[in-house]
């Protein structure tokens, strides 16, 4: 960390002012990070970016009213002019019932991130490797002879420390790091030009996919849009591709998000304990798998992350709650508050898995017979009350069970609602990402094209 106190001191620094300032309650969250990003083109470096910060911010409560205010600056005066204003602001704020800090009988006593190796303990690697990196994948996407040239080839690194403290007696912090790889390849020429991309991120940079099969698969499917034709307009099976297929399971999560049903803006608002997605299938989400971008010892109000069943069975469980959703709704908290220095909490999904199922991705074209293999959307137009679904796509249209062209300048639509409940997963769901959800196989969507 490059200031002289630490995140630690600092975070409880500005506690004791927001109290020196008339707050009753307060807590902050202090964060230290730095990132570089290389990028390559024609196999010379095209730019070179590099970053370092220290972010500071304080929520205060003056009864049942709250503000929060954010800084970089870390002087002591500077702390003590941004309480002041924050109390100032919290007094002229409406009350809110619900807000306000942890009971500390709710707060996490195993703080230790340790057991979840989130911070790869490898030197920083040199720009010079990152480099390297991007210009392999690049002479790998080259190399294939399938492109006509790459738009880019990244290569990063970042690192961020993080300390909660809190007047109610929480305060803890931990470290994560990632590295990341990845290429965006363009096939043909003129108005049948094709992109297409591959990368990784990971914790580990030695969990990483290799740079060279990153910039080959990039290519690869670059080229395999070529040639795209409108899919015809009709009601068919549409295969969402594993890549992609974790949008489904992102739209289902922003309908059980504990401030959209607090709000009443939900099609799953009166679905708990009902049935969701087809018997035998589950989502779990589980914050304490080592190594993975979501995972976390507590949530950003100091409340422990811990695996829950989101669905069983098919069946719904519960919302996704921070403490004042979990209070507007009557419910415990989840322990899913997430926040940044210069906002309150709000509900956040960490990690997710969805029941894989045995057919392999094939298996499942094969069952299709006529249909679309969805491998990228653009776009989104869904009714947060009704589920109402449309969306752009793009992706490969499949005759007899065998994949026939690529087709692009489609629209699906449907009802989530149904949809999910229909949904047949395939087993090639990546386990290392943070979303583990597998190709999703949905019979009679309707589709829009020629």
């Amino acid at each position: 960390m490059s200031q002289t106190r630490s995140l630690s001191d600092l975070a409880h620094a500005l506690i004791d002012a927001a109290r020196a300032a008339g707050a009753d309650a307060a807590d902050a969250l202090a964060v230290s990070g730095s990132s570089v990003s290389i990028d390559v083109r024609d196999g010379v470096l095209e730019q070179a970016e590099r970053s370092e910060a220290t972010d500071l911010g304080v929520r205060v409560f003056v009864g049942q009213r709250s503000a929060i205010i954010s800084t970089s600056d870390a002087r002591p005066e500077t702390f003590a002019a941004m309480a002041e204003r924050a109390v100032a602001m919290a007094r002229e704020a409406p009350d809110d019932p619900f807000a306000g800090l942890a009971d500390p009988a709710q707060l996490a006593t195993d703080t230790d991130a340790t057991p979840l190796d989130l911070a790869d303990p490898a030197p920083e690697p040199a720009p010079a490797d990152l480099q390297a990196d991007a210009e392999e994948a690049e002479a790998a996407a080259r190399d294939t002879g399938l492109i006509s040239q790459v738009q880019s080839a990244t290569a990063g690194y970042g690192a961020r420390d993080i300390w909660l403290a809190a007047s109610n007696g929480f305060s803890a912090g931990y470290r994560r790091t990632s590295r990341s790889r990845s290429c965006v390849a363009i096939a043909g020429e003129g108005l049948g030009m094709e992109r297409d991309y591959d990368g990784d991120s990971r914790t580990y940079g030695a969990d990483l996919r290799g740079a060279a099969e990153i910039g080959r698969s990039a290519a690869e499917r670059a080229a395999a849009r070529l040639g795209a034709q409108k899919p015809p307009t009709g009601t068919y099976p549409v295969l969402f591709d594993e890549r992609i297929s974790s949008s489904l399971i992102g739209h289902l999560m922003v309908a059980a998000n504990g401030a959209q049903i607090a709000r009443g803006a939900s099609w799953l608002r009166d679905a708990k304990g009902q049935q969701v997605l087809p018997e035998g299938l589950s989502l779990v989400e589980d914050p304490t798998r080592p190594r993975i971008s979501a995972s976390r010892p507590f949530d950003a109000e100091g409340l422990p992350c811990t695996p829950r069943d989101v669905i069983r069975d098919g069946v719904l469980q519960g919302w996704t709650l921070d403490l004042a959703t979990a209070r507007k709704l009557g419910e415990a908290p989840t322990g899913n508050a997430g926040r940044g220095t210069t906002s309150g909490p709000s509900p956040s999904a960490w990690n997710l898995e969805l029941t894989q199922g045995t057919a392999t991705r094939d298996d499942l074209i094969a069952q299709m017979g006529t249909g679309l293999i969805v491998t990228s959307m653009i776009g989104a137009t869904i009714n947060p009350n009704t589920g109402d679904y449309s969306r752009g796509c793009s992706g490969l249209w499949v005759e007899n069970g065998t994949i026939s062209h690529p087709v692009n300048e489609g629209t699906i639509a449907g009802s989530l609602p149904d949809m999910l409940k229909r949904i047949v997963p395939a087993n090639d769901a990546r386990p290392w990402l943070s979303r583990v959800v597998p190709s999703i196989l949905i019979d009679g969507m309707a589709i829009a094209g020629a």
